[in-house]
């Protein structure tokens, strides 16, 4: 294994609990509000709030960059310790693509009524339920 100095800790937390650890990673990428985020050790501290994406967390032992979905949230950076809390998150390999397919046709449903009923708060919801069933299918199909 790299030196510690080399490597960082990622960690991504949900209200659920822990999704993922990785105590050897060597670069995490995000998506912000701002854009991509790529961290290596020794990045200088950050704090950023995140787009509904994937994370990709790269290791020393996979060719294969770990994928992640997911869904807001914000990433903090310090001392080569990244944490990712996050309204909910899901691991490739976990995602039912199936329920996500449904989900997305449910949130579209639910957009075009609250279309039709002029409802704001129902149509933002709504929204937020496709970006979130869109990411699952995006990061299930990598």
């Amino acid at each position: 294994m790299a030196d510690d100095q080399s490597v960082l800790t990622v960690s991504i937390v949900t209200p659920d609990g822990n999704v993922y650890d990785n105590k050897a990673a060597k670069m995490l990428v995000v998506k912000t509000q701002l854009g991509e985020l790529g961290i290596m050790a020794n990045h200088v501290p950050v704090i950023a709030s995140l787009a509904f994406d994937e994370a990709r967390i790269q290791s020393d032992s996979s060719e294969n960059p770990d994928e992640i979905a997911i869904n807001g949230g914000f990433v903090e950076f310090s001392d080569n310790v990244a944490t990712i809390v996050a309204d909910s998150a899901e691991k490739q390999g976990d995602i039912d693509v199936d329920r996500a397919q449904n989900a997305k046709k449910r949130a579209e449903a639910r957009i075009q009524k609250a279309h039709e009923a002029h409802d704001k708060d129902e149509l933002a919801r709504a929204e937020v339920a496709l970006r979130r069933a869109i990411n699952r299918i995006n990061v299930a199909g990598k």
